[in-house]
């Protein structure tokens, strides 16, 4: 596929936390760095998103006495996945893995630093209202086609190429450089959505 400047890789949550060995691991996450550098190599522009929870955070489980991880509950702006204390703002699992080698990427994106508000997506927050500027940054930087990867397949990668086909780009997600979590059905689920959403899905 021939890229131009038009065109920009966002690699989602490649961080310590999420790999094996971390609080919150997705299965084989480490396994997807070197198809990431690979992808990030033929890309003029690239943005890195890091997940950063203060402590205490309102999605970790531990906040909520009695509540244990991947337990449920309701909160203001819908239904919240409970999880164990993951990325937290200036802790080792909050730092990218350390084969990640993308040198030239052009913006680090935090999110999810509100400790009221979950953040999935590398375009809003779990509120579906609150932006994180990344939609007014590609938009004056000229940028039309969006290509995903990263952790997890169906949590931070798929709710960031929904929220990028909806904020009116293209968007692909390159499946060999992304890994799921799979919670009762989740990346399926995702994967179904993507399609419908008009995500293009490729494997490599």
């Amino acid at each position: 596929m021939k890229r131009n400047d038009r065109d920009i890789l966002i690699i989602v949550d490649v961080q310590n936390d999420f790999c094996p060995g971390g609080a919150l691991a997705v299965p084989l996450g480490d396994l997807i760095v070197p198809a990431v550098n690979r992808l990030a190599a033929g890309f003029a522009h690239v943005v890195l998103t890091q997940d950063w929870h203060p402590r205490g955070h309102a999605s970790f489980a531990s906040s909520h006495p009695g509540k244990r991880p991947f337990d449920t509950i309701d909160v203001a702006y819908g239904e919240q996945i409970l999880w164990p204390d993951h990325c937290v703002q200036g802790t080792r699992g909050a730092g990218f893995h350390p084969d990640l080698d993308v040198p030239h990427a052009e913006l680090v994106l935090r999110k999810g630093f509100r400790t009221a508000i979950d953040s999935y997506s590398a375009f809003f927050e779990n509120d579906r209202r609150t932006p994180t500027g990344l939609v007014a940054y590609l938009k004056e930087r000229r940028f039309e086609r969006i290509t995903l990867c990263g952790l997890a397949t169906d949590f931070c990668v798929f709710y960031s190429a929904i929220d990028g086909r909806q904020s009116g780009f293209e968007v692909t997600v390159v499946t060999d450089a992304c890994r799921g979590i799979d919670i009762d059905g989740s990346l399926d689920r995702a994967m179904r959505s993507m399609n419908e959403a008009g995500v293009t899905i490729l494997a490599h």
